[in-house]
């Protein structure tokens, strides 16, 4: 009896050993999937520290790069000291689009002068078109409804998406002003039919006598688009004589003209900034597909967006651009 008792003790007593080897292997392989995540985020996080390091050397070795530049830039006095700002915190110009528009060109040509004027030159790509409205309100209408569904005929219409359109305006700019103390600037020249060289030469023979505080020539050339003349002397101060007398009697064939003396300055655009600013009459309509050609297009679009019951309104000019095509649209200062 004692043994019996005694083999199902041990029996039990296996049993119970055997759930906690079970258990006690159950609890060592989490430990081990523990550690070994522990281990795998350990070397992430090692290996992101690393790159973040390596990412800071590399934008302190930029940033040193950039101080030196500069100091560089100071030393040489790149920017001297007749820089000026223009703030662009000027009245307001409103522009609008009057229909004008040139082919887009792919190549362009830098010009000798510089002029500002009020008009603004915008790309147009193929499948848009413009369209102006007398009313500013009703051009904000049709931007609000967003998309509009345009009858071409009893079966057939077309989706398109009415923008607004944004213009890129200077808002300001800085310009390096230089004075050339060797150089003169004549103006106020005559329209005679002399030869161009003949003029040259008797420019250049007046001003270079002493009696007249001129002195010698270095070089006398004939600016386009301006119709002045600018003369380089060889010595300092001659320039500065000149223009404080200012006008000169300058014979030229059997007549006497007045010619005015000035310095020649030269400028430099150092900064230019721009913003964005919406055209308050005109709106970009944009996804036209080409079914039509493009006078029954613009005429289809010029009609619907006429209707007030579309929520449009009397209309100025339209301009629509077939896909595959481009243009560029001029804007010009609306007046009131």
């Amino acid at each position: 009896m004692d043994r019996l008792a005694l083999q199902e003790g041990r029996l039990e007593c296996e049993q119970e050993a055997s759930k906690y080897q079970e258990a006690a292997e159950l609890l060592f392989t989490k430990l081990r999937q523990y550690e070994d995540k522990v281990h795998s985020q350990g070397l992430t996080f090692k290996k992101k520290m690393q790159q973040l390091k390596e990412e800071g050397n590399q934008l302190q070795q930029e940033k040193e790069a950039l101080e030196k530049e500069l100091e560089e830039l100071e030393r040489a006095q790149i920017v001297p000291k007749g820089l000026h700002k223009v703030e662009a915190n000027l009245p307001e110009r409103s522009v609008v689009f009057k229909g004008h528009v040139e082919e887009e060109k792919t190549e362009g040509t830098l010009s000798d002068t510089v002029a500002i004027q009020p008009q603004i030159r915008c790309p147009i790509p193929g499948g848009s078109a413009l369209i102006t409205f007398e009313d500013p309100e009703v051009a904000r209408k049709i931007i609000a409804m967003g998309q509009h569904r345009v009858q071409l005929d009893e079966w057939t219409y077309v989706y398109v998406k009415a923008e607004p359109m944004t213009l890129i305006l200077p808002s300001s700019v800085e310009i390096s002003v230089t004075r050339s103390p060797r150089q003169i600037l004549l103006s106020g020249l005559p329209s005679l039919s002399i030869p161009e060289d003949r003029l040259l030469d008797k420019l250049e023979l007046f001003f270079s006598k002493r009696q007249n505080k001129g002195g010698e020539v270095e070089r006398i050339e004939r600016l386009s688009g301006s119709g002045h003349v600018a003369l380089t002397f060889a010595e300092d101060g001659v320039a500065e004589h000149l223009v404080r007398r200012g006008q000169f009697q300058v014979p030229i064939g059997k007549e006497t003209y007045t010619i005015k003396v000035s310095h020649r300055v030269s400028g430099e655009v150092c900064d230019l900034q721009f913003r964005p600013s919406a055209c308050a009459q005109t709106v970009l309509l944009s996804g036209i597909p080409d079914v039509l050609c493009e006078e029954l297009m613009r005429e289809a679009l010029e009609i619907h967006f006429q209707k007030p019951s579309k929520g449009g309104g009397e209309v100025e000019d339209v301009l629509y651009i077939p896909a595959g095509a481009s243009a560029v649209a001029v804007f010009t200062e609306a007046k009131d």
